[in-house]
């Protein structure tokens, strides 16, 4: 069930103080939710969000407490998976030599360390091999995999090698299994098995897995073709920690078996039993157990600053140590890359939403060029142009003769497509991907024609299509409702994160009895109703928009504030607190 407003802006706020219009749920949403509550007794608040999830009431319990042994799905549903899990056993049993080739964000460092720790546990090691994203870019290539097939009997590239037919074909004398999730193309490389959700014969319907996830249901297969000989394989349960972390930070969307996945593996990183999780926990100085925000703003962009603006392998690393002194120290180190990958950041971002302002922001695709850019942020930069212009978005270094650049996709424009077929074309050097997000290279000389023509393909899906900025809510509140009991309760409705909204509510005709700054970007505030009903409020980022510098200097007048609920803990008292989102200024 869509959750479309109804046609008047919610609460009558047609351009709030960043710039959007408010929508509420719309009226057969509303009725919906009323009616879940009525039959379940559950909030209205909540079942406003099973709602627009489309939850019956008869589902409503299984929802809110999936099981990740009904929402699994059968591992041989994927071509070639029984072939690559026999292959991958075999190896361990002849005690044969095995290398890993793994992408350098955290969905291939994932795939990595789960293949590492499952093979420690069955007694073999393996080599892992994570390309510089500089000097050898995205994917397999053929002297590294020449090198590879010169050492080793098996090859398991993951996250990575669905289009790297020349480089698979240079690793003669090794079989090679791919594990991936990127789209395929017509033809597969000459591998031993391409397990990949996402090739063209496909019909398993499970698409929307990362890679950690296809390297989890192979090691299931594996432990069922294990069990079929009297013998049992390493808990899986235990390594749930590390697909949610991919699940999350590759921004795969959080519904059906991703939902029970995140889930699960957030309970078990709660009991802080790998190492690397927890050094990297602590180096993020998190105080609670991790939740699914904490994964995408503070966990994943660390695992990825090693192979953003460092050494490529240090999140695989990371993730697959079982020494606690190493944790620790790789993860001081990847904490420090981030920091240097943020100042990195800001002045490319600064640089292409100039550029990208004076081209226009009006078309369906926004993008920016620059000389020597680095190519670990412009994939950050590029989801900034996105959520900037509410448009796809592409940002490319350019370095001699070439450019390499990343993009970013809207919901329902299939910007990895859109990709591949440029390249299909010759426009591109290479380029591929998935739906929200893609890699390019191109030459220097073919840069214009190739944004053009990137331009009309997506035009054709729609994007461009004139619309106004809106910010969704799934209803109203007032102050003394914002109990820590709903809050849990909303919770039991997550994670939330990509294709799954946090819930967001609007608070009416709220007075501001106290406004602070907090360092140089937020604001604290202490809100009041009028009716004896208070809370308290933060609002990030607050003073990069309007936001911020009207509600500071409020003058007495009083706001429509939007945001979402969470429980504040601090200094071992624990309070509901408002994320504000967004305000505008009451009638």
């Amino acid at each position: 069930m869509e959750a479309v407003g109804d046609e008047r802006a919610y609460l009558g706020v047609e351009q709030s103080l960043t710039g959007r219009r408010w929508d509420g749920p719309a009226p057969d949403l509303a009725r919906a939710a009323e009616a879940l509550a009525q039959q379940t007794g559950h909030p209205l608040a909540l079942c406003a969000v099973l709602a627009r999830a489309g939850v019956a009431p008869f589902d409503c319990d299984a929802y809110l407490e999936p099981k990740l042994r009904d929402l699994l799905p059968d591992p041989r549903r994927l071509h070639d998976m029984e072939r690559a899990a026999a292959r991958l056993l075999d190896a361990v049993a002849r005690r044969e030599r095995i290398a890993i080739f793994a992408d350098y964000d955290v969905d291939g460092g994932a795939s990595a360390a789960l293949l590492i720790d499952w093979l420690r546990q069955m007694g073999r090691a393996a080599t892992l091999y994570v390309p510089d994203r500089i000097d050898e870019g995205y994917g397999p290539n053929v002297p590294a995999m020449r090198a590879l097939a010169a050492e080793h009997d098996l090859i398991l590239c993951v996250d990575c090698g669905t289009l790297s037919h020349e480089p698979i074909a240079a690793a003669r004398g090794a079989d090679v299994v791919v594990l991936d999730h990127h789209l395929a193309g017509e033809t597969l490389p000459e591998a031993f098995a391409v397990v990949n959700p996402n090739r063209q014969d496909e019909d398993s319907g499970l698409g929307h897995l990362c890679a950690a996830a296809v390297v989890f249901l192979a090691l299931v297969e594996a432990g069922r073709q294990l069990r079929g000989t009297g013998a049992a394989g390493p808990d899986l349960m235990a390594m749930l920690d590390l697909v949610a972390l991919a699940t999350v930070a590759d921004v795969a969307p959080l519904k059906g078996v991703n939902r029970a996945l995140v889930r699960a593996g957030l309970h078990r990183m709660s009991m802080r039993d790998r190492p690397g999780l927890v050094a990297l926990a602590d180096a993020a100085r998190l105080t609670r157990p991790p939740d699914a925000a904490a994964l995408g703003f503070a966990l994943g962009p660390r695992v990825n600053a090693g192979g953003r603006v460092g050494k490529a392998d240090l999140g695989a690393r990371l993730l697959a140590t079982q020494d606690v002194d190493e944790a620790q120290a790789i993860a001081a180190q990847l904490d420090a890359l981030n920091a240097e990958r943020r100042a990195i950041e800001a002045g490319v971002r600064d640089a292409a939403l100039a550029q990208a302002e004076a081209r226009g922001l009006g078309g369906p695709l926004v993008w920016a060029a620059g000389e020597g850019w680095h190519p670990g942020v412009v994939g950050i930069v590029a989801s900034r142009l996105k959520e900037t212009a509410h448009r796809p978005a592409l940002v490319i270094g350019l370095e001699g003769a070439e450019g390499k650049g990343s993009g970013r996709s809207v919901s329902g424009v299939d910007l990895g497509a859109a990709v591949q077929r440029l390249a299909a074309e010759g426009l591109l050097v290479k380029g591929g991907g998935h739906r929200m997000a893609a890699g390019l290279t191109v030459r220097r000389d073919r840069l214009e024609p190739a944004m053009e023509r990137l331009a009309e393909l997506l035009a054709r899906q729609g994007a461009g299509a004139e619309h106004r900025a809106a910010l969704r809510l799934d209803g109203m509140l007032m102050p003394r409702a914002a109990t820590p009991e709903l809050v849990e309760a909303l919770e039991t409705a997550g994670p939330f994160g990509a294709g799954a909204p946090a819930p967001r509510f609007a608070f009416p005709a709220l007075a501001i009895r106290h406004a602070r700054r907090v360092g140089e970007a937020h604001l604290k505030l202490d809100l009041d109703d009028g009716a004896g009903g208070r809370i308290g409020g933060i609002a990030f980022g607050a003073f990069e928009s309007a936001l911020g510098s009207r509600l500071e200097s409020h003058g007495g007048a009083r706001f429509h504030i939007a945001g979402r609920l969470e429980i504040n803990h601090w200094q071992g008292r624990s309070r509901v607190e408002l994320r504000v989102d967004d305000a505008a200024e009451a009638g």
